[in-house]
């Protein structure tokens, strides 16, 4: 099996993506102060992660898989967080759950193909969706407050999506690295 030799773009530390000054989840000053301010900077991180492992790649490298019989790629990580984060919306929002985006229950990996037209159309509906619900959310100020029919915590709701992401950031580290070798926090 062709192996990629591994890189990295980082200068000052060669375990990291990027060097500090050209990370965009480094920050000036401390932390946010409280909870949910905490929480939702932390999920910040991860999806900027996620997007920075998934960038300078072509929609064939994107949507390449893992090893059979796993459907897992990068694009197919895209796909299952922007369906995630609509089904997250559909926990604490009363009304009928919203419709899958990508069909079946595999659909977001089964359908992550190499078509840049599939590519764009993922990239567009992980902001959407994203944006969706963290507006609904938003609205939700207090982290014990309970919400949807499940009586769900706005606080657990959101270490869930940290969760989410940072499980999916470690896969893509592995996927980043199979494609072209780039490793790094």
């Amino acid at each position: 099996m062709d192996r990629p030799t591994r890189w990295t773009r980082a200068t000052v530390y060669p375990d990291m993506w990027v060097d500090p000054a050209d990370d965009p989840r480094n920050s000036d000053g401390v932390s946010p102060d409280g909870e949910l301010p905490t929480l939702v900077d932390y999920l910040g991180r991860y999806r900027a992660t996620l997007l920075m492992k998934c960038d300078d790649l072509d929609a064939e490298q994107l949507a390449r898989r893992s090893v059979p019989p796993s459907t897992l790629s990068l694009l197919g990580l895209v796909r299952h967080l922007a369906e995630v984060e609509r089904d997250w919306r559909g926990w604490i929002t009363p009304g009928a759950v919203p419709p899958r985006l990508y069909g079946s229950a595999d659909g977001d990996f089964e359908g992550a193909a190499p078509d840049p037209s599939l590519v764009a159309r993922a990239f567009a509906d992980l902001a959407r969706e994203q944006a969706a619900t963290d507006t609904a959310l938003a609205a939700h100020p207090d982290p014990g407050e309970r919400l949807g029919a499940d009586g769900i915590a706005v606080r657990e709701l959101q270490v869930h999506r940290i969760e989410e992401y940072a499980r999916h950031c470690g896969h893509a580290d592995l996927l980043r690295e199979c494609i072209d070798g780039r490793v790094g926090q």
